[in-house]
């Protein structure tokens, strides 16, 4: 089968049937795969003939402790350089499976299925990564291709509501940087419509990771375009820093309004397109508030690892479907944000 997209000429990316793909993909090799037990238990028939490393869930075991278990446990079982690491599950799981399989060995090849909306349309494209430390997001990471990554609707079928929500973030934050017809779409669809409808999200899922791949293609390493990715994100790392009460990408949506607003108020984007930003976003049940003061906030975001020296590379919206970057001092954000 040929893949839906090519990332960095080496990354395929298929939106398909798991079941029917993986067996061929890894006809012939050692796989262990890493996962959680929820995930081993609800794809069993998928997973039996591979080796397993079980780990937890939820953020709080992005950290490098967590990598140095799994690696131990590589070296228990006896995986050499041949071995192919198989990450199955949302994008915590990717993040932490890549990051090792980037290390372990000074290299092996691994490749993810994706369970989540959000995995599938954000976390596992792109070749991004990486753990968190002392609570700061992605501080510690690299840049490796996956060899492949299996995106399959089906499978997000069993994601509870919530996740599912969340992931839509992601979803829209795709459509404001690069597609404005997908936007479209969403403003007329509701949660139940797109999880009901097989064709409607395999099309929003293709259209995040057409724009995911188009801006990797280009910049591959976050020097320039790849920046766009980050809509929303700057607020929404704090936001994840300051408080547990929401999961990120409920913190992408808030932090996706509050980005164009934030436009509105200095003149780079219209009210009329915030306000569909906006309707959108509570149309699929995702908050547009934060938790926490905005105060708290801004201090937390000056220290985001996207900032260099002074300036922050800040993703602001100019019309629906096209993005920019701007380099903003530090000093400014509490009088951008403040007002919100």
């Amino acid at each position: 089968m040929n893949p839906d997209f090519t990332v960095r000429a080496a990354s395929r990316v298929y939106i398909a049937s798991a079941m029917e793909l993986l067996p061929r993909l890894v006809e012939g090799r050692r796989v262990v795969v890493v996962t959680d037990a929820t995930i081993d238990r609800l794809y069993q028939e998928l997973l039996s003939p591979y080796e397993k490393i079980l780990i937890g869930r939820g953020e709080t075991i992005k950290t490098l402790q967590t990598v140095e278990q799994i690696i131990r446990r590589l070296v228990a079982l006896g995986a050499d350089r041949e071995c192919f690491l198989l990450a199955v599950g949302g994008g915590i799981i990717s993040d932490i499976t890549g990051f090792v399989a980037s290390i372990y060995m000074r290299g092996v090849r691994f490749g993810f299925i994706s369970t989540t909306l959000l995995g599938q349309v954000d976390a596992s494209v792109g070749g991004k990564n990486g753990v968190n430390l002392d609570g700061y997001k992605n501080m510690v990471g690299c840049f490796t291709q996956p060899e492949f990554v299996i995106c399959d609707p089906a499978m997000l079928r069993t994601l509870p509501e919530r996740e599912f929500r969340a992931g839509m973030a992601e979803v829209i934050k795709a459509t404001i940087i690069a597609d404005e017809p997908m936007f479209r779409r969403l403003e007329g669809a509701t949660i139940e419509e797109l999880r009901r409808d097989h064709e409607l999200l395999a099309a929003a899922v293709r259209s995040a990771v057409r724009v995911k791949v188009e801006i990797v293609e280009r910049d591959e390493r976050e020097a320039g375009d790849r920046r766009l990715l980050n809509l929303g994100h700057t607020l929404a790392h704090a936001i994840e820093k300051c408080s547990p009460a929401m999961i990120h990408g409920e913190a992408v949506a808030v932090g996706t309004v509050a980005i164009a607003d934030v436009a509105v108020r200095q003149g780079w984007f219209s009210a009329s397109e915030r306000d569909r930003v906006r309707a959108v976003i509570e149309r699929l049940g995702l908050p547009t508030e934060p938790p926490v003061a905005m105060q708290k906030l801004v201090k937390e975001m000056g220290k985001d690892k996207k900032s260099s020296g002074g300036t922050i590379h800040l993703v602001v919206p100019r019309t629906i479907g096209r993005c920019e970057v701007r380099q903003i001092e530090k000093e400014q954000l509490a009088a951008l944000f403040m007002a919100h």
